[in-house]
């Protein structure tokens, strides 16, 4: 009676009910894949929560995902990426009257036992790099990275058509709606280094040696075997944590540093204007 009750009030497809986890994940991915640079995360998280593949979505609960967590063995990075394909999951069912409710909301990740190993580059770090510009290949894209703040799955999506040098600044981002679609401004500092990479018979700013556009799994093999040569020891996301720790350091605006890096915020308004644009590029030109 409640359940016809509830059909009522809110009529769904009721072959909608017998929809399985996988074919919500299949439903789902179809589309969300195409918005991203590296799905390998939810990937991999739809492969650790097999026991629920074949369950009926609108029958599975909060301990039913928190077993899969619980006894997953995995570090908290991975834990997280469970809980966000879980959240993402019910959100498409709910849209679509699958399930009334979000029982993802209530899934426990556990504590972060492990501390961050994102460090900045210091700046006798910083210094070398800048030596290196023209000895080794591949150093003008670390310190654009240092100068910017971009995301490494960003760099890669950098479209030339999208760089103008000419008013320093740079469109894209990906990952959250504060962060796509960005104003980036030009440091001074590194606006010579993408000119010089930058050509408008390329695609995009990071290419190969054939001026194709690369993966960021291409990009991370580059990183890595630079931090090796220049014996340093780094991933590609400590260049956003330099950026925003030399943001930081030179007291610049927070309001501005958030938006350059593609960080939410209340005190952060939608568009930009020619004076934010201005105020941008002088809060970048202070490091």
């Amino acid at each position: 009676m409640q359940a016809l009750a509830d059909y009522n009030s809110n009529p769904y497809d009721l072959n909608a009910s017998k929809i399985t986890f996988s074919e919500i994940y299949d439903k789902w991915s179809e589309k969300k894949f195409e918005m991203l640079v590296d799905s390998s995360g939810y990937k991999s998280a739809f492969n650790l929560s097999k026991p629920l593949h074949n369950m009926r979505f609108a029958d599975i609960k909060t301990d039913n995902m928190q077993v899969i967590i619980d006894n997953s063995k995995k570090g908290y990075a991975t834990r997280k990426n469970i809980k966000i394909l879980y959240g993402q999951l019910f959100k498409y069912a709910m849209e679509r009257d699958v399930v009334g409710k979000d029982y993802s909301r209530f899934v426990s990740m556990g504590k972060n036992d492990k501390e961050s190993t994102r460090k900045p580059f210091t700046q006798k770090e910083i210094d070398k790099l800048w030596k290196k510009v023209g000895l080794l290949p591949n150093v003008d894209a670390v310190l654009i990275m240092i100068y910017s703040g971009w995301r490494p799955g960003e760099i890669v999506t950098l479209e030339n058509k999208n760089i103008d040098s000419k008013n320093r600044t740079m469109l894209g981002g990906i990952k959250t709606d504060a962060g796509k679609d960005r104003i980036v401004p030009i440091s001074k500092k590194t606006l010579p280094l993408i000119k010089k990479r930058f050509d408008l018979t390329n695609s995009h700013l990071m290419t190969d040696e054939e001026g194709n556009g690369i993966s960021y799994n291409r990009y991370y093999d580059w990183f890595m075997v630079l931090m090796e040569q220049l014996n340093m020891s780094h991933k590609p996301h400590d260049t956003r944590h330099t950026f925003a720790t030399l943001m930081s350091n030179a007291e610049a605006n927070k309001v501005s540093i958030k938006r350059i890096m593609g960080h939410a915020s209340t005190d952060v308004t939608e568009g930009y204007t020619h004076k934010d644009i201005e105020e941008l590029i002088k809060a970048i030109d202070l490091i």
